[in-house]
């Protein structure tokens, strides 16, 4: 597998604290859904916070914000960066 065939995800916030590490590659052998992707990441990280808090992200597919769409329908594709942001507390 080339290493073009990878999808970086990275975590912030409270979902890095669920999984316990910034970011990680994900292999894949062509596109995948967000809701497929986000099955592997929670599948990856077993009895923690993780599946509550991506559940409740702001997610980007490279810097377009898709939070919005059905995580069925989003295409990632190898070589995308999906960031999963938790709500942020403020003022």
């Amino acid at each position: 597998m080339s290493e073009t065939q990878v999808i970086r995800v990275r975590y912030w916030a409270a979902a890095r604290a669920a999984a316990g590490i910034a970011e990680e590659e994900v292999a894949v052998a062509g596109p995948v859904t967000l809701a497929e992707l986000r099955a592997e990441v929670v599948g990856r990280h077993p009895g923690t916070r993780l599946p509550d808090v991506v559940g409740v992200c702001s997610v980007l597919v490279g810097e377009r914000p898709v939070s919005s769409e059905d995580p069925a329908a989003v295409v990632v594709r190898p070589g995308d960066t999906v960031e999963f942001l938790p709500p942020f507390a403020g003022g």
